[in-house]
């Protein structure tokens, strides 16, 4: 199931079609997610995916879904872009070690959609 992930402007930054590889727009593959966790293929641990929103390390909001529950209020999302041909995925190298969980917050991360991807 298609899942796009808006940031706090409301602007489609990235989606999934498997649950699982996310890719920019542009085709770019950037991050996967596995177990509750984001990570970059370099094996980074960006975040965390639970309940539709993408969390940065410290808990905040970086991204929701069309679906997403709790998390802070969502602004009005955007038309979704064309999205182009997707280029091929990066092998995954070895994970990082998952930080402490942190408490889900009710606010917006500071991180853009860019910076939260690297």
């Amino acid at each position: 199931m298609e899942s796009i992930f808006y940031d706090i402007e409301g602007k489609p930054i990235s989606y999934t079609e498997d649950c699982e590889n996310i890719y920019l727009f542009s085709g770019e593959p950037v991050a996967y997610i596995n177990d509750e966790s984001i990570y970059s293929f370099s094996g980074r641990h960006l975040g965390g995916f639970k309940n539709g929103w993408a969390r940065d390390n410290n808990g905040q909001c970086v991204f929701f879904t069309e679906n997403a529950t709790g998390g802070p209020l969502k602004p009005m999302k955007m038309m979704k872009p064309m999205k182009r041909l997707k280029q091929m995925r990066p092998m995954k190298r070895m994970k990082e070690m998952r930080p402490m969980k942190p408490m889900d917050s009710s606010f917006w991360s500071e991180l853009s959609g860019k910076q939260f991807f690297g």
